[in-house]
């Protein structure tokens, strides 16, 4: 053998031994991670025996000492916010210690640290306001009643909070049932009862007449107790009322016209039809707009507000959609939403210079509503010709960077929640420049979620081949072309489902590029006679690819029309059926902008906004984005009521 042979076989087997040194190294980093998640601290220090120079020798000491932390001591958490100062873990680390003291009452402990944890986290807010309690701060009480309405089960210390506010007379009668309120409107049963457990003894209603409120409200509201005098027997027939506008709201308003209306005080009825205009709102009822006029004055938050628009919008009541707005916070009239549909309502009262103002305000930004309002001053956006691209150096020192380098890692060992947040924590003070050098080592690393989030957040310098890049673009461009399916839209698609990370995989059990679920995956493999499928093959490019491709082109056949074709993607084609008017053509925007599902309304205007911009990337075509969104078409009574697709 030539000496040269064996060099190549000494080379080889320097490599083969890296590689297995290397695969070893993350077995014992996984080992760790696992033994940390089951508390088996033995475990744990036999895999992070040799891991000391790691690159995620941070990460390691945080697993060490969380899971010790009970018992650890002042001097060891100090210890370990010394040695990672400025790092995700040492916030980490801050974040439960101040949760631990909260809940020790230690409040020198947690006075020292409070002050340099930066993230807002509510349960450790509530242990400030008790800190500051215990110095007798009063003026905490009327800081800490925010928390009082949050829809959901308050966490341990802002429950402690509440048994102090309520101890000291902070939370009245009227508080405790305007929680339950609140509570009952967001489905909150459970925490509901927690929340009347604060009730006086003699302020408690009977627990059989709210058991069957919530469970049976039809049932309830027919057969009204013969007495309402007690205050807590009128607020469980207020909350069987708002059980059942949730579940019909025609019979919850037919109700109300009648015994139910009859029966309870004016605040009442009007909070009431407040909720079932509401409701109606949301299953696009035409009454819905009247139903919010019976409400009278009863209070409506942004969000309530926010669906009084949409109705508007689909009446065609510009008016209403200017007033309803002028009701919102100043905040809530920021949003881009909002600010361009009441451009669009003063342009329909004939104000065109003001309109165009509003129109002026976010116009040039690449969002739904920013491509919007360019075109109704007149231009369609397209990606600057100009854009920002990172040099080498730039790129070495995101590189360089050790955050972002341990996010990457945990990324690939697929520790993805833990190496984004790590991510979030990097970037968070980053100039565009340097947003962009980590959004290029993101993509060149094939972590597209990373490199997309990153290169969206710049203000003035851009990337649009960052914003929207075309990773697996001959799989795409190939299934797109024999499906007769936009690519564009094929891959704004893509990118919102899974940020091109062929490995994903969500809650509900959609995985792959496309985000195809198991049983769609079996009814399209099927129906396209695609040979020796196996659900496991599911994440494989091409197979998912070509089965994501297939359910498309079904939904947009049996549909017409890509937005309802984008909204039966996320959310199944009876819905994206039933959310067009019964009547009368939709503008796509309006369509688009009154979809119940908060996360199918974001979905379909992403998918689309980002389609205009795929087609300028891949075929250097400009598109105005209100040529895509079209006019939806009416109902027709001959379409079928249940899905043929899955």
């Amino acid at each position: 053998m030539s000496f040269g042979g064996f060099r190549n076989l000494a080379l080889a087997a320097a490599l083969g031994a890296a590689g297995a040194a290397a695969a070893a190294e993350d077995d014992a980093v996984l080992g760790a991670y696992d033994a940390y998640r089951a508390g088996d601290a033995l475990r744990f220090a036999r895999h992070a025996e040799d891991l000391d120079a790691h690159l995620l020798a941070p990460w390691l000491d945080y697993w060490r000492l969380a899971m010790r932390l009970e018992d650890a001591s002042a001097a060891d958490v100090r210890e370990f916010l010394s040695q990672h100062h400025g790092t995700y873990v040492a916030e980490l680390l801050r974040g439960d210690w101040l949760r631990l003291s909260g809940r020790r009452a230690d409040w020198r402990e947690f006075d020292r640290e409070a002050p340099s944890y930066a993230r807002d986290d509510l349960e450790i807010r509530c242990y400030g306001w008790i800190s500051r309690l215990e110095r007798e701060d009063d003026r905490a009480l009327a800081e800490a009643r925010e928390m009082w309405l949050q829809p959901a089960e308050l966490p341990e210390g802002c429950a402690r909070l509440a048994d102090t506010m309520v101890a000291r007379d902070r939370i009245s009668v009227s508080d405790i049932w305007s929680r339950v309120r609140v509570l009952f409107e967001n489905g909150q049963i459970t925490a509901a009862k927690t929340a009347l457990g604060y009730l006086p003894g003699h302020e408690a209603p009977d627990e059989r007449l709210l058991a069957e409120a919530a469970r049976q409200p039809k049932r309830f509201v027919a057969r009204l107790p013969k007495s309402l005098e007690r205050r807590a027997t009128r607020e469980v027939v207020v909350l069987a009322g708002l059980r059942y506008a949730r579940n019909d709201p025609k019979a919850a308003a037919e109700a109300l016209q009648g015994a139910l209306g009859a029966r309870l005080p004016q605040a009442d009825i009007e909070y009431l039809w407040s909720r079932v205009a509401h409701e109606a709102a949301r299953e696009h009822l035409p009454e819905a707009l009247g139903w919010y006029e019976r409400a009278g004055d009863a209070p409506l938050d942004d969000h309530r507000l926010a669906w009084k628009v949409r109705a508007a919008l689909r009446a065609g009541e510009w008016s209403t959609v200017r007033e309803t707005i002028d009701r919102m916070s100043a905040l809530a009239r920021k949003d881009h939403a909002w600010t361009y549909w009441y451009g669009r309502a003063l342009a329909a009262q004939d104000q065109v210079d003001a309109s165009r103002a509003y129109f002026a305000r976010i116009s040039g930004q690449s969002d739904f509503y920013g491509l919007l309002a360019s075109e109704e001053l007149g231009y369609v956006v397209a990606p600057p010709e100009a854009m920002h691209v990172p040099q080498e150096q730039e790129v070495e020192a995101a590189r360089a960077d050790a955050g972002l380098a341990r996010a990457l890692e945990l990324i690939r060992l697929g520790m993805r929640t833990e190496g984004v947040r790590e991510w979030l924590f990097a970037i968070r003070g980053f100039d565009d420049a340097r947003l962009l050098a980590a959004a290029e080592l993101a993509l060149r690393a094939g972590v597209y979620d990373r490199a997309i989030s990153t290169a969206e957040r710049t203000e003035r310098l851009h990337n649009f081949a960052l914003r929207y890049p075309v990773p697996f673009r001959d799989v795409f461009g190939e299934y797109a072309r024999s499906q007769g399916l936009d690519e564009a839209w094929v891959m704004g698609l893509v990118r919102q489902e899974s940020r091109f990370i062929a490995e994903a995989r969500s809650s509900a059990g959609a995985a792959g590029l496309m985000q195809v679920m198991p049983r769609t995956a079996r009814f399209v493999a099927s129906r396209i006679g695609l040979r020796d499928y196996r659900p496991a093959a599911v994440t494989d490019i091409e197979t998912n690819v070509t089965l994501g491709t297939g359910y498309l082109k079904m939904v947009l056949d049996q549909l017409g029309h890509p937005v309802l074709a984008s909204a039966a993607y996320n959310a199944g084609p009876s819905r994206a059926r039933r959310w067009r008017d019964a009547a009368r053509p939709l503008e796509g925007a309006i369509y688009a902008e009154t979809i119940p599902f908060g996360e199918t309304r974001e979905y379909v205007k992403k998918v689309t906004a980002s389609a205009v911009f795929y087609a300028a990337v891949l075929e250097s075509k400009t598109t105005p984005i209100k040529a895509r969104l079209g006019i939806i078409a009416p109902r027709s009574g001959e379409e079928p009521v249940e899905d043929e697709l899955p």
